[in-house]
């Protein structure tokens, strides 16, 4: 157990671990850190936190420091709190993408009181009322770079996901960047693009709310996602999302095609060769 842990960023991801850390009776205290009052407030009083400090002084205070905030902003808050902590201190994150951030913290002294990790787990929600409890239960979290990080640090962050619920899954932080851009970050691109395209060419609003039916719901569903928490990711991640938009864009063009040319066979072929991933996501 942790006597004090602090939560810099009390949102969607940030609230959900301290839920976790409070259900599971694996901390006294949370304090919270957040850019705005109100979110800091709100966190409060919902119980997700047990009070509210400035960064320094929260960090000075804490044993663990879990940061969920902005990829952007996590690399000053970073090297902030990484300026701060003692050899008795831990500090995670719960960053989308991980080279930038790992590649920015390699040559820090305090290092390895650092564990780099990616809970794959997110709604399309953002602030305090998004946290959930039991968010994590049932999903995964990628430890990337665990050799860079103090053994004991390593465990106990680790043990924590374990308690949460989570699967742990290796892997080197350049690759998740790369996978993380196939299976999460294309499809909130994907999904921005459909919402901004049905806005465009439907100006009824009303037949949008009364035609969408599941599918377009469920697909479009990732737009309401935070842009300012989606925005730093794809930059961050530019050269792989790149990557694969151009992929996505081909594949586009394939059905685009067999419509224009009514390649019928063709047509089912791509769709049949979709449904593939039957054998993958059950």
């Amino acid at each position: 157990m942790f006597n004090t842990v602090t939560v810099v960023g009390v949102g969607l991801i940030g609230g959900s671990f301290s839920l976790g850390l409070k259900d599971h009776a694996m901390v006294k205290k949370v304090i919270g850190v957040s850019r705005s009052g109100t979110s800091a407030l709100k966190a409060l009083e919902l119980g997700i936190i047990d009070e509210v400090l400035p960064l320094e002084e929260a960090v000075k205070q804490s044993d663990l420091i879990y940061v969920a905030i902005p990829v952007d902003v996590t690399l000053p808050v970073m090297k902030t709190i990484l300026d701060l902590v003692t050899s008795k201190q831990i500090v995670a994150d719960a960053g989308s993408t991980k080279y930038a951030l790992c590649k920015f913290v390699s040559d820090h002294p305090n290092r390895n009181r650092f564990v780099a990790t990616h809970p794959m787990w997110g709604t399309e929600y953002s602030g305090p009322e998004a946290a959930v409890h039991d968010a994590f239960k049932g999903r995964s979290c990628v430890i990337c770079e665990r050799e860079k990080s103090d053994p004991e640090a390593l465990a106990l962050i680790e043990n924590i996901y374990t308690i949460l619920g989570m699967s742990l899954v290796n892997m080197e932080a350049e690759s998740h960047d790369v996978h993380a851009a196939y299976v999460s970050h294309i499809s909130h691109i994907t999904s921005f693009a459909l919402a901004n395209t049905v806005l465009e060419k439907e100006k009824e609003e009303d037949a949008i709310f009364e035609l969408a039916g599941g599918g377009f719901e469920s697909t479009v569903r990732l737009a309401k996602s935070s842009p300012a928490m989606w925005g730093p990711i794809f930059m961050q991640n530019r050269d792989n999302v790149l990557d694969v938009l151009n992929e996505h864009i081909t594949q586009l063009r394939k059905f685009k095609s067999c419509l224009e040319k009514e390649n019928y066979d063709y047509l089912l072929q791509l769709m049949e060769n979709a449904n593939k991933i039957r054998r993958i996501l059950k």
